[in-house]
């Protein structure tokens, strides 16, 4: 299945740069994805190609469907995806066969660059290099930990540029990939007109809002945990989100439902505005385990005046000040949010939501964000004219 360009912009193949992609959903890395291609149609004449694993789960609101309204075409062919489902002895030599198809479809397609738009598609570096593409860029979206991390970087050094979405996943490069190595943080659209303002003091409960994806390692049962020991419960908390397609989730509303106060948790599940969430809130907790890479839900929530309720570690502990815009707390720690749980009011909150405004406003804009991407592509473009041999990439 192609999408086919409806823009007027044909030119050589070896002005195309090809994105290859794990996903077709419209979570944090899909949603980045977009404002990269974005960035390429602005500031080059090069050619956005999306290629899309046939392993994908169908979405109602999917990249391929936001990629086609912008006339870039996509492309769904085997891809060697990273997925812990295939790291397994009986499955590996699946992995090897589609990597393998993978260069053969890139010597056809001799694009000007290859670009592993998250971690999980680095098998795609070496197969752009086996098939004489000069410029392979990784987008650096996680946190690289232990064992994994070695194996990342091994195949990162096929890559000629990595960027990172925030200091803390670049410092998780490992290997000579840090040494080629860029940050550019994530950026969120502003809202073309202003949110509504939090309810005044006395006519409701505070609204606390979570959503994400259900994984076990985004802290929900800490957040639960937390929620439920502070009696009477401070508010009413949102829960948006579905359990993950893969890798271990947790039972939400199984959850909800043993807490001493369950009519104070609202299950709202899936939700394609995430936006209108956020403005019907007074709060957004992201009340994760492990170290976020970066918090895109966080900065949505600064640009529409909301505070950040946060697990100190990672990105997200780059992003909000605690005290200033919102409020940290040590990962997994529930005593501590708690007490932030229980000593939010109000006023507390409109004063830290004017405050992110302002760090949104200074930090997180997407001209920022367009800038800095549109000068790499152009520097992609420019090594694109020269000669399509292998050798070194954009630096």
């Amino acid at each position: 299945m192609s999408a086919g360009r409806v823009s007027a912009r044909r030119p050589d193949r070896r002005s195309t740069v090809i994105f290859v992609h794990s996903s077709n959903e419209m979570f944090g890395a899909d949603r980045v994805l977009l404002q990269v291609v974005d960035a390429l149609l602005a500031h080059s004449t090069l050619v956005p190609e999306v290629w899309l694993p046939d392993d994908m789960e169908a979405a109602e609101d999917s990249i391929q469907a936001r990629l086609a309204a912008k006339g870039v075409a996509t492309r769904v062919q085997p891809l060697p995806v990273l997925r812990r489902k295939y790291l397994t002895p009986a499955r590996v030599p699946g992995l090897f066969w589609r990597t393998l198809t993978l260069v053969a479809s890139l010597v056809r397609a001799r694009p000007a660059a290859v670009y592993c738009a998250t971690s999980a598609m680095l098998l795609a570096a070496p197969a752009a290099r086996l098939a004489g593409v000069r410029t392979v860029l990784l987008h650096n979206q996680e946190i690289w930990t232990g064992a994994e991390a070695r194996v990342l970087g091994l195949l990162a050094s096929f890559c000629s540029t990595a960027v990172s979405i925030s200091p803390a996943s670049r410092r998780s490069l490992v290997g000579n990939i840090r040494s080629r190595s860029l940050t550019i943080v994530n950026a969120v659209a502003d809202r073309t007109q202003p949110p509504p303002l939090p309810i005044p003091e006395g006519e409701g409960p505070l609204r606390f809002l979570v959503a994400s994806r259900w994984n076990a390692w985004k802290g929900h049962g800490t957040l639960l945990a937390a929620w439920d020991t502070v009696v009477p419960a401070p508010g009413i908390l949102v829960v948006a989100g579905s359990p993950p397609e893969s890798g271990q989730g947790v039972d939400v509303p199984a959850i909800v439902a043993a807490l001493r106060e369950p009519g104070s948790v609202e299950v709202v599940g899936q939700v394609a505005d995430i936006g209108a969430l956020i403005d019907a809130s007074d709060v957004v907790v992201m009340p994760s385990d492990d170290p976020e890479p970066f918090g895109l839900v966080a900065i949505e929530a600064f640009a529409r005046y909301r505070p950040v309720i946060g697990s100190a570690g990672g990105g997200l502990g780059e992003i909000v000040t605690d005290g200033v815009d919102g409020r940290l707390f040590p990962n997994r720690s529930v005593p501590e949010l708690a007490a932030i749980i229980r000593g939010l009011d109000r006023t507390g909150a409109t004063r830290l939501g004017a405050a992110a405004r302002a760090t949104y406003e200074r930090t997180y804009s997407l001209d920022r964000f367009d800038r800095e991407f549109g000068a790499l592509w152009t520097r992609v473009e420019r090594r694109s004219r020269r000669s399509s041999l292998w050798g070194p990439g954009v630096r």
